[in-house]
């Protein structure tokens, strides 16, 4: 029984832990995961000088046909692969101009390495997996718990994608 009971225990601290995480908003304040609790939640790590930065396209797709029914797209910027532009103030208006993106960002974010924020190591600790590289993609379901992971090939509108997205929609 105590082994059942201390099993039951840790999976309910896996599957709350991805909401917990809070990150710096690109617009000021933060941005809580908490919000989009019983959401899925696609969390990718960018960057605006990058081969794959035409995938914001596909990102705000991506949320444009799924946000009425639920999921979250959430956009990492990052400069740990040095390919980040100066601050996020230029990094928004970029992405803006360039992709009109009004899905959810962070300000410019560690995702690798010791300094990575904790969201990124609750994922390489709970799922094995660190950003390799830009546009890394988890996708977190509706219970907390990552779900899947895809590298930065993976296209946000592939069905390698789309088909783990669709069965934890509304």
């Amino acid at each position: 029984m105590k082994r059942l009971a201390a099993a039951i225990l840790a999976l309910f601290s896996t599957l709350s832990a991805a909401a917990a995480f809070e990150f710096d908003n690109i617009d000021g304040g933060t941005l809580d995961m908490s919000d989009w609790a019983g959401r899925p939640v696609l969390v990718v790590n960018t960057a605006s000088q990058c081969a794959f930065t035409r995938q914001y396209s596909e990102l705000q797709a991506l949320y444009d046909r799924y946000r009425d029914r639920g999921l979250v797209v959430l956009a990492v910027p990052s400069d740990d692969f040095r390919q980040e532009l100066d601050s996020a103030e230029v990094v928004k208006e970029f992405c803006e101009v360039n992709f009109g993106l009004t899905l959810p960002m962070t300000d410019i974010t560690p995702v690798s390495g010791p300094q990575a924020h904790p969201f990124y190591r609750f994922v390489q600790e709970t799922a094995g997996f660190a950003p390799r590289w830009n546009f890394n993609k988890v996708l977190i379901g509706p219970d907390g718990a990552v779900v899947a992971t895809w590298g930065s090939a993976a296209k946000p509108l592939s069905r390698s994608v789309t088909d783990r997205i669709e069965p934890l929609l509304n």
